[in-house]
């Protein structure tokens, strides 16, 4: 969908259109989303039950087509869902989808796990050993590991997390192992390949997305049993304030890509440093405003601030993955 201020007004949009596309237009875009995308749409599709004319239209009208005669859609919801998720993502990885939305069936392996919401992983496997939780943990999406990492109890935590740090390459026995324990989780079997992955980076990169208390925690706890460890994850971390070491621009590429009531979130957070830098790389007027709205909005949750700074971020690595901005400071390239 168009970008909108409001995260969950553009999910709500993107669903109305899925559903006004039907069933073998709305299986075709959802064969082009990831994991998340596809579980949040799938939830918003399922809450859907009756959409008016007009708002099909307006939706309709972003796209620059044409709106349907009927009044209102109304959509058998739970039959629908299956079939386009079917559509999209075949028997196996719809089935575990639909089980979460609708309560259905199950499926198996970890590919399943990029499937399933954070607190539902964190219940199947916590009691595994770290070391196959870290393993697990590996393979999935560094927020969606991060969620679930969120989920365990501190000692846990900080124990798989250590154990990720460490982790050079996933050997043979240490898929069989994960092969074993994904059976008994999920009463089925697994077809996963050797690859290396874990180490440094694939923690600071899933520490990125942890919350402010359980990121110190982490990394006091493996700075206890290697400091030298615990200063390269750090070194590898791009926070919010790292911001201050990306060229000017960097942060005009960057701000064309957020929304302002994102940035004033943001920025709440951020020191006088950092505020200024991202005054300058705006025009005069639009700065003046964004002083004024940061001056005149009160008191917001540190978990807001925290949740609009991550959202950045993810827009910066996007922009730095695309190559259209270098990272410079922690966790980025220097340049020369």
């Amino acid at each position: 969908m168009a970008a909108s201020n409001n995260p969950e007004e553009g999910l709500e949009k993107s669903a109305m259109l899925l559903i006004a596309l039907g069933e073998e237009g709305a299986a075709e875009v959802l064969k082009n989303l990831g994991p998340r995308e596809v579980q949040k749409l799938g939830h918003a599709m399922a809450s859907l039950k009756s959409v008016p004319r007009a708002t099909i239209e307006a939706v309709l009208d972003e796209f620059h087509q044409i709106a349907g005669e009927q009044s209102a859609v109304h959509v058998d919801t739970d039959s629908y869902i299956r079939s386009v998720l079917t559509k999209a993502l075949g028997d196996d990885k719809a089935s575990n989808l639909i089980s979460r939305i609708l309560n259905s069936s199950e499926t198996s392996g970890i590919d399943s796990l990029k499937w399933m919401d954070a607190s539902t992983v964190a219940d199947l496997i916590k009691n595994e050993h770290p070391q196959i939780i870290a393993t697990i943990l590996v393979h999935l999406e560094h927020d969606h590991a991060s969620e679930i990492l969120a989920q365990f109890t501190e000692r846990l935590r900080n124990d798989v997390v250590l154990r990720i740090a460490t982790l050079e390459g996933i050997q043979p026995i240490a898929l069989r192992e994960l092969n074993e324990a994904m059976t008994r989780i999920m009463a089925g079997s697994t077809n996963v390949k050797r690859a290396a992955m874990g180490g440094v980076r694939t923690v600071a990169e899933i520490l990125n997305f942890i919350g402010t208390a359980n990121e110190t925690s982490v990394i006091d706890a493996i700075r206890e049993y290697d400091p030298d460890l615990a200063q390269k994850i750090i070194d590898e971390m791009f926070v919010f304030e790292n911001l201050m070491d990306i060229d000017d621009r960097s942060i005009q590429l960057i701000l064309r890509e957020v929304q302002s009531d994102s940035l004033i979130l943001a920025l709440k957070g951020a020191s006088p440093e950092l505020r200024e830098k991202v005054f300058k790389n705006m025009s005069q007027r639009a700065a003046e405003m964004l002083r004024e709205d940061l001056d005149s909005r009160g008191p917001v949750r540190v978990s807001e601030v925290e949740a609009e700074q991550k959202e950045i971020l993810k827009v910066v690595r996007r922009l730095a993955d695309e190559g259209q901005i270098v990272l410079g400071g922690a966790g980025g390239e220097q340049m020369l």
